[in-house]
Formats: C-alpha cells, structure tokens, sequence
C-alpha cells in the first residue's frame, strides 16, 4: 500500500547516540526526502546543524510541514555533554532516553504519526542505569498502559525489498532457543503479524510462512522433534483461528524469489534465521519494525558506527528506508 506522504502528523525522530552516525544519517535523509513524509526530530539542534543543512527549531510537532521544505525542523532538546564522534560520553545517556520517551508521548498524544529511531549505544546507557535490553522493550514499557484493540507486541519485524521476517526470539544465544519455541509463543508472535499485516500494511488476508527449527524441518523427527511436537500443532491451532500460516518449511528454502512471492511475511523462530536473508537481500536498506503496541515505530538496521562517525561516509539508505516504511503504515493504519 503506498503511503500519502505529506499529511499531518509528521514522523517523530530520535537522534539516537550523539556520538554516532544518527545525525549525518538524519540530515542525508532531510535532503533525500523533502518531497515526500515530512518529519521532526528530537534532539540537539545544534549538532544536527554541524551536519551542513539548514535546521529550523520549531516549538511543535505540527510546525514540521510548513517548514519542511526549506529546513531540517528540531525541536530543541540539547546534550549536557560535549559531543566527539566516535567517543560516546555517559553523561549524554539520560537525554537519549529522553529523547525516545519524548517522541514516544508525542505519538502518542496524537501529535506525530509514527517514532523513527535513530541507532542507540547500549553500553552507556547501561552506565547510566537504562534497564531495557534496547529500544524495543523500552518503547514497549513506555506504551504499556495506552489502549490497545489487537494482540499486544512487541514483534520485531525485518524488511528488505518484498521480505519481512518477524522474529519469536530476538538477541538470545543460540542454545537457548530450543526452549524457548512454545507453541504460545510461536502463536502471539503470529497472530501480531497477522494483525499488523492487516491493519498497518493493508492486506485484506495475510500468508504467513512458518520456518521450522531443525534442518529439512526435522526429516520426520530423525532431526529433531519440534516441528512435530509443537510447530505443527501451532500452525494448525492458528488455522484454525482462521490465520492463513503453513505447517514449519525447512529454513534453506523459504527465501528465494520464487517462494517469497508465496506469502507475506515470514515467521522466524532466531535472529539469524531472519537477519541473513534480510541482510542478503538488501544489506543497506534492510528496516527494523516493532508491531503490536499501540504506536508505530521503524529504525534502521544498523547500529551506531562509531568507528564511521564524523568522517562523512556514512549511508544513510536504511534511515531513508525506515521513515518511507512508517509513513506508509501511519497512512495504512489511519485509512483504517
């Protein structure tokens, strides 16, 4: 479905680290949109305005269209510390936060349409006691008392060119997994993706293709018991629900051209079983969505690149790529 760029509420921004590549990615993005979804960032104006392009400090979210076209629109929200690319201060950690938890209530409030996230570094934030694994738990936490009509996330969901891969387990070792595919787990994470399929992405009547956990989807338990013992039966509980889902199809073939045609997302059970093809099919543009909370929220695929930043070669493909991806579900999820 095609977003209506250009209406009201922007997008919200976060700049993310400061120290990192979010404000070259940002204003590369300003310039390579500004005919299209309007947005407004939270953070440091001057910072951004280091960047080469014309910011413009707005007091509003509702001020970003009018003075898109002619500059980056901010509102104003600075950094205590001094700020070197590369070199992420502690001190500068508890205005990240802030800058999410500002953008997440503006949505919220109905004042912007969707939060895009710029990268965040975990590590000094830790330090600053952040008690979230990341963005996406936290974003969760923030929107957990707003009113909600579906089943309740978070599902992160990857996309790259016609793939989106959405994940029942996320940043876990891989010998861990085994235990935690359940049959409700793998259950919620497809009933979110059906339901977002639906009323974010504008699909009448979602396919859903579930990938197995062992090889050859277990070769008839010779190879291991979980498609038979719990993949199956979930996919067939789901069915059932009147979800269109597949019994578990060996991982190795599920995302070629051909067979990506077949459905609409793919449900993947591990980080790399969706993060490789995603990154194969697209490795600059790949998206990261968070679906089933009662806000929207994208964000490049891509972490904070200190080892990039300040020196002018960051891409800002997967930035652009994220905020194109929230405008069309802010528009999909309003026409519904």
């Amino acid at each position: 479905m095609a977003a209506t760029f250009g209406t009201e509420p922007p997008l919200i921004l976060t700049l993310g680290e400061p120290a990192g590549v979010g404000p070259e990615i940002i204003a590369r993005a300003w310039s390579a949109t500004a005919a299209e979804a309007p947005f407004a960032v939270i953070g440091d104006a001057r910072l951004l305005a280091s960047q080469g392009v014309p910011v413009v400090e707005i007091g509003a979210p509702s001020d970003a269209p009018s003075v898109f076209g002619r500059g980056l629109p901010v509102l104003h929200h600075p950094a205590p510390a001094p700020v070197e690319p590369g070199r992420p201060d502690p001190r500068n950690a508890p205005v990240v936060a802030d800058w999410i938890e500002r953008a997440v209530a503006l949505v919220l409030a109905g004042e912007g349409s969707a939060v895009v996230t710029a990268p965040i570094a975990k590590a000094p934030l830790y330090a600053a006691g952040f008690r979230f694994p990341g963005h996406t738990e936290f974003i969760a936490e923030l929107t957990a008392d707003a009113p909600y009509a579906g089943t309740r996330g978070p599902v992160m969901m990857l996309t790259a060119r016609d793939l989106r891969a959405c994940l029942v387990t996320i940043h876990v070792a891989l010998d861990q997994v085994p235990e935690l595919i359940t049959a409700e787990r793998v259950s919620r994470t497809a009933r979110v993706v059906h339901e977002s399929l639906k009323r974010d992405f504008g699909i009448a009547r979602p396919r859903l293709a579930l990938a197995a956990l062992n090889p050859h989807a277990g070769e008839g338990g010779a190879l291991g018991l979980q498609e038979r013992t719990i993949l199956t039966p979930a996919a067939e509980a789901l069915r059932a629900e009147g979800i269109d889902i597949t019994d578990p199809r060996p991982a190795d073939t599920m995302f070629h051209d051909e067979v990506r045609a077949t459905y609409d997302a793919a449900i993947c059970l591990y980080h790399d079983q969706a993060l490789i093809p995603v990154k194969t099919l697209d490795f600059w543009g790949g998206v990261n969505a968070t679906l089933g909370l009662p806000i929207l929220r994208t964000s490049p695929d891509h972490g904070t690149g200190f080892d990039i930043a300040g020196k002018g070669v960051a891409r800002a493909d997967s930035l652009i790529a994220a905020i194109r991806l929230a405008a069309t579900m802010a528009a999909a999820r309003a026409a519904g």
